[in-house]
């Protein structure tokens, strides 16, 4: 992916606090406002397909951010890299758990609208929170890798790939590693135990989600398997009574299912059989201790390996498209005649290309605001359904404070580019300092408000 362009993205608009409190600015969310998305087909054909490419590393391979790390194998004293597989259903069980495998925040399906973005920062379908949380570009601005994340579902859910990944990485300095009796390998799906208990956070007892399968906030051993399939099928559908690799395994064996059809085939996976000593030593509480060295379990069993084939390259390629920014306007001139109102103006942004196109733009003047100001653009071969809210323009939407602006007008510029491409636009945009009536403006192809 070309990123020759460092993308700045400002929060330029405060969110108000919320009932329930929101996090303080130095640990707010990377978008003070959610930038728009696109929410794929209800089956969720799109997102499983980019879930398998993600898993094999085929989206964004040797990417220092979206790029697969090869993973280690073998027993704790010695352990070896290979090349990085993550097990597809492990994605697609993580997905559903997480967010129901949506990209946005309560759009039609084959629609645009605000992206996910949870009350602790989690973005998108994989629910991403590390690297969230604040904007890290320069400036205190957004980085084209926060944005590719909220925006697009595939980027989404190739991060969170490596962020299982890199959970798996952690044994054996902080982690345990489960395969003691398997040479510690990935290909086999109940040795990620320890990864998908990381993925939501490897907490124990006194946690305010505790995550130990031995913590008496749990039923005993055995507990009815939890099940992400209809509520009448005879397994557990609370999430507050298992702890969380047990959801996901228990997603992965009674998969969800959408419109009669279950999103995935049944994988029966193998959990610690906490009745037996050579499970329930290991991860009995007394040994719940950083670095977590008596922690070590054979692979429990029987064990899996999942039979997905790796797509092929061509599969990426059309899913990710090749996106073409369109800004479609060039300068603007504003000539408020009143300074207590606002003043606004809509830029739409196109895709000339193919796939979806992540934009983002930065003003350089704190009274010219941009809303969002970021989004995406779809091209002719991305599927918006009939009657949902899909355009597939995006809109920028300038709004001017004449309040603000300097006494006689003022002139600013605003930034768009995309982290999929080199290409940048400038507006220059001037404001008067008074005449005709708000909003009015001689730039043919923009939206006049």
């Amino acid at each position: 992916m070309k990123r020759t362009v460092l993308l700045v993205l400002v929060a330029i608009i405060a969110a108000s606090a919320s009932s329930g409190g929101r996090p303080s600015r130095a640990d707010a969310c990377a978008f003070a406002v959610a930038p728009t998305a696109y929410e794929g087909p209800k089956d969720r054909s799109l997102d499983l397909a980019a879930m398998n490419l993600a898993a094999f590393n085929l989206i964004d391979p040797g990417d220092p951010y979206f790029g697969l790390p090869r993973l280690a194998k073998g027993p704790r004293q010695v352990r070896v890299s290979v090349e990085p597989v993550v097990p597809p259903i492990l994605l697609k069980s993580i997905g559903w758990i997480e967010s129901s495998i949506d990209q946005t925040r309560n759009s039609p399906f084959g629609g645009i609208g605000p992206a996910l973005i949870s009350s602790d920062c989690g973005h998108g379908i994989m629910q991403v929170t590390s690297g969230m949380t604040v904007p890290l570009g320069t400036g205190g601005a957004v980085t084209p890798e926060q944005l590719l994340v909220a925006t697009h579902y595939a980027y989404n859910i190739d991060r969170g790939a490596v962020m299982l990944a890199d959970k798996w990485n952690d044994a054996p300095a902080s982690r345990p590693i489960a395969g003691t009796d398997t040479d510690g390998d990935p290909s086999i799906v109940e040795n990620w135990y320890f990864a998908v208990w990381s993925y939501n956070g490897f907490t124990g007892p006194g946690a305010n989600r505790s995550n130990h399968p031995l913590d008496p906030i749990y039923a005993p051993w055995p507990r009815t398997p939890y099940s992400c399939g209809p509520s009448n099928d005879g397994f557990g559908h609370d999430r507050s009574k298992y702890p969380y690799q047990e959801l996901v395994w228990g997603c992965a064996s009674h998969p969800p299912v959408v419109d009669g059809k279950q999103l995935w085939q049944p994988f029966a996976l193998s959990l610690p059989d906490l009745t037996n000593a050579k499970w329930s030593g290991p991860l009995q509480l007394a040994n719940w201790l950083a670095p977590y060295v008596n922690m070590d379990i054979p692979s429990p069993s029987p064990s899996h390996k999942d039979p997905t084939q790796s797509p092929l390259a061509s599969a990426a390629a059309a899913i990710l498209g090749a996106p073409e920014l369109d800004v479609q306007a060039s300068d603007i001139s504003l000539s408020p005649n009143d300074k207590k109102t606002l003043t606004s103006e809509d830029v739409d942004l196109g895709n000339d290309g193919t796939g979806i196109l992540v934009w983002g733009a930065v003003s350089s003047a704190s009274w010219l605001t941009l809303s969002p100001a970021a989004g995406v653009a779809l091209g002719p071969d991305v599927t918006c359904t009939a009657g949902a809210s899909c355009v597939r323009d995006g809109t920028l939407t300038l709004t001017v404070n004449p309040a603000q602006i300097p006494k006689g007008g003022g002139k600013a510029t605003v930034t768009i580019s995309s982290p999929q491409s080199s290409e940048t636009s400038v507006l220059n945009v001037t404001v008067n300092g008074g005449g005709s009536s708000p909003g009015k403006t001689g730039i043919p192809g923009v939206t006049r408000n």
